[in-house]
């Protein structure tokens, strides 16, 4: 069941009031969450400042409640990406935040040297897995680079810390999910 936009702005208010509260320690108010936020669902918060991007976590499963999800992936984006240091309270009127809801990820069924031929940039999120290693790109970042399919498969392999084109190889499994992007209007 997708999210309604009522309940996007209220799934990053969600976000924005439980960074607010853990790195600010303000007193925030909750917003009231309707029966969406309990159901499992797979999620990522994105941190972006001046255009740029200042932390992402999230969860490609279902394994949580929405309400938790987005709380604990607020948190981690903001104080646990390894990319970057904490955010420090004075930053947090900066910084514009996204949620990102997603589709259970499903295995791409078709030879691999075919998988660029069926994936739809903007629609689809990818996570490429294998020999130990994964990686995942949200479904908004091949548009937001302008990239191109198979650009898109290359990039995802190296987030995975793998060579770039070996989503070419059957040894290594293509998932595919979509997402619905929620974000903060711009400051």
């Amino acid at each position: 069941m997708l999210l309604g936009e009522d309940e996007g702005e209220i799934a990053v208010s969600l976000a924005r009031k439980t960074i607010e509260k853990e790195i600010a320690g303000k007193n925030v108010q909750f917003p009231k969450l309707t029966p969406v936020f309990a159901e499992k669902r797979g999620v990522f918060v994105t941190l972006n400042k001046h255009g740029e991007l200042r932390g992402c976590i999230g969860y490609p499963y279902p394994v949580l409640p929405l309400s938790e999800a987005i709380e604990d992936a607020a948190i981690s984006a903001a104080k646990r990406d390894p990319r970057f240091s904490p955010v420090k309270s004075e930053e947090l009127k900066r910084i514009i935040i996204e949620v990102t809801v997603l589709t259970p990820p499903k295995p791409m069924i078709c030879p691999a040297i075919k998988r660029a031929d069926n994936i739809e940039t903007g629609r689809h999120g990818l996570i490429i897995q294998g020999r130990g290693y994964a990686g995942l790109l949200l479904p908004q970042v091949a548009t937001e680079y302008g990239w191109s399919p198979e650009e898109f498969l290359n990039h995802t392999c190296l987030k995975a810390g793998l060579f770039k084109d070996c989503w070419k190889d059957e040894n290594y499994e293509l998932l595919t999910f979509e997402g619905q992007i929620f974000s903060e209007k711009r400051k």
